[in-house]
């Protein structure tokens, strides 16, 4: 898969974080030279903010200065730039803001998501993007975008050996292939023959295809997965993580609790997802 045709959908408050989030991805995909269609939306109907406490809605008021607001701050840094891009602003029901997004997403390579830490709104964007688009979503975090690097030098790679993660390796590999430096991680108390198999495996497959990669294993020590990796990912600079998405049911995801969740609502950086 390569990667030439990217979506990026504005949506959230105009605050000075998403600006620079927004300048960041834009500068990021000026480096992977890809085209962006940035779509902002306008929600036709609003709920009143003290509804929507009172009803704990996970849908975010739209309104039309901030859609505008955001495409503004899009093409200035395009054109800064010179980013081949377009920029789209769509008109709906507030309830079809993400259903909008996911059906455009289907024709793109790849979704980059704005993510706010422990936002509702952000967590269900990102399992539609990931569950319904067949396609990856790379996730910027907003909350500590200042700190995001605009090229992926130092990628992890979070591997388990399930479909997702697999998957993740192929969508990746155009990524993968400019690193500097690719580690495959996998976090376990004590690793199996197989799961020390896998890792060389991975190492090898991606080696005929041109990417030098490291396994190793980290012990988890009662930490959940998810904590474990945002530490790694501190600990060794890591620019971008790259993880499959729900190995388990969404259900058990929510319920018990699990790496995807805490990464979708703490993304430690860059963070690649599929499904």
């Amino acid at each position: 898969m390569s990667i030439r045709d990217v979506l990026l959908p504005l949506v959230g408050e105009s605050s000075r974080t998403t600006m620079l989030a927004i300048e960041k991805c834009v500068a990021l995909a000026r480096g992977l030279d890809v085209h962006v269609t940035a779509l902002a939306i306008e929600a036709e109907d609003t709920t009143p903010p003290d509804v929507a406490d009172v009803l704990g809605a996970t849908e975010i008021v739209q309104t039309a200065p901030t859609a505008r607001a955001l495409l503004a701050a899009f093409g200035a840094a395009a054109v800064k730039l010179s980013l081949r891009s377009e920029q789209r602003l769509e008109r709906v029901r507030q309830a079809s803001v993400i259903d909008v997004i996911v059906m455009q997403a289907r024709l793109n390579d790849m979704s980059i998501a704005l993510v706010k830490s422990a936002d509702s709104f952000s967590e269900k964007l990102v399992e539609r993007l990931l569950l319904e688009t067949g396609r990856p979503v790379l996730m910027c975090p907003q909350d500590i975008a200042d700190t995001l690097e605009t090229s992926f030098n130092r990628v992890a790679i979070a591997w388990d050996c399930s479909a997702p993660a697999g998957r993740a390796i192929g969508d990746s590999l155009p990524l993968l292939k400019r690193a500097s430096r690719v580690r495959i991680l996998t976090a376990t108390d004590k690793a199996s023959g197989t799961q020390l198999a896998s890792g060389a495996a991975l190492e090898r497959y991606l080696a005929e295809h041109d990417v030098t990669a490291v396994f190793e294993t980290t012990e988890v020590s009662g930490s959940s997965i998810g904590e474990v990796l945002g530490e790694f990912v501190e600990d060794k600079t890591i620019d971008l993580l790259v993880m499959g998405g729900f190995s388990r049911s969404r259900f058990s995801e929510h319920v018990w609790g699990g790496v995807t969740c805490t990464v979708i609502n703490q993304p430690p950086c860059w963070v690649m997802l599929s499904h």
